[in-house]
């Protein structure tokens, strides 16, 4: 087999000029859903968090240095909007930058456009600093006194629903249960944040499964861990075009779902 990669299917990365990080990449059929061939939405968390990792990397904050330092950062929350969906062969770029921070969280925002300029996801996104040694949340401006990185006051308009806290309603029905198995885990240890993506989407009735939807919120609580069990609660509120997916892990809030239509 040749271990050249066909231009077609090459990819770019670079910093422009106001430091957005941009990854020109090609969506492949393996990313892509059973019956629109649309990005699944595990996927568009693998993608959106990986272009912020590799961001970090280029910007001298690679896992190894904030280990180092006794840090790790951790994607908290996610709000994507889908102007149209990214679909099966598709070459695209992802965009991301940092905004100015919140006093416990980075703010990061994602763009996802085809080649040729057309807007096809926005996205805003919550980002956790974890001090390893006393196990929590760490002030940003903690992390900022030690020169790991340049602050930004940058802020700008987004088109997408606002990330924070989804009102879960009460009344919610099982619709899944599942164990968190080794290929759930990643790197670090840890349950992907893509993962519950993948279990909220498997969990949905299956008319929904392959519904376009228009919003996307994702807000994560605590890990699963391996072997445990997640249940997966969801109601839909078709009177508000909306659902809601709870994952519940040993009986504590794992992970939150807004999906909108």
């Amino acid at each position: 087999m040749s271990d050249v990669i066909p231009k077609e299917c090459s990819s770019r990365q670079y910093h422009d000029s106001d430091l957005s990080f941009n990854w020109e990449t090609m969506v492949f059929f393996s990313q892509c859903d059973a019956v629109n061939k649309n990005l699944n939405l595990n996927e568009l968390l693998k993608l959106t968090s990986d272009v912020a990792v590799e961001d970090f990397n280029r910007r001298g904050m690679s896992r190894e240095v904030l280990n180092e330092n006794g840090i790790a950062i951790l994607v908290s929350r996610d709000s994507f909007r889908f102007h149209k969906f990214p679909k099966e062969n598709q070459k695209i770029v992802v965009r991301t930058w940092e905004e100015k921070s919140e006093p416990l969280q980075f703010v990061r925002a994602v763009e996802i456009e085809s080649l040729d300029g057309e807007k096809l996801v926005s996205g805003i996104t919550a980002w956790l600093l974890i001090d390893l040694n006393q196990r929590r949340i760490m002030p940003i401006k903690k992390f900022d006194s030690m020169g790991l990185r340049t602050p930004t006051e940058k802020k700008t308009e987004h088109d997408c629903l606002p990330f924070g806290k989804i009102q879960i309603p009460e009344d919610m029905t099982l619709w899944d249960e599942r164990v968190i198995k080794y290929t759930d885990l990643d790197a670090n240890g840890h349950t992907n944040n893509s993962r519950y993506a993948a279990f909220a989407v498997d969990a949905l009735p299956e008319q929904f499964q392959s519904k376009v939807f228009k919003d996307f919120r994702i807000n994560f609580a605590k890990e699963a861990m391996l072997g445990q069990k997640v249940k997966v609660f969801g109601k839909i509120e078709e009177n508000e075009n909306k659902l809601f997916i709870l994952g519940k892990a040993e009986g504590e809030t794992s992970f939150e779902v807004e999906l909108c239509w």
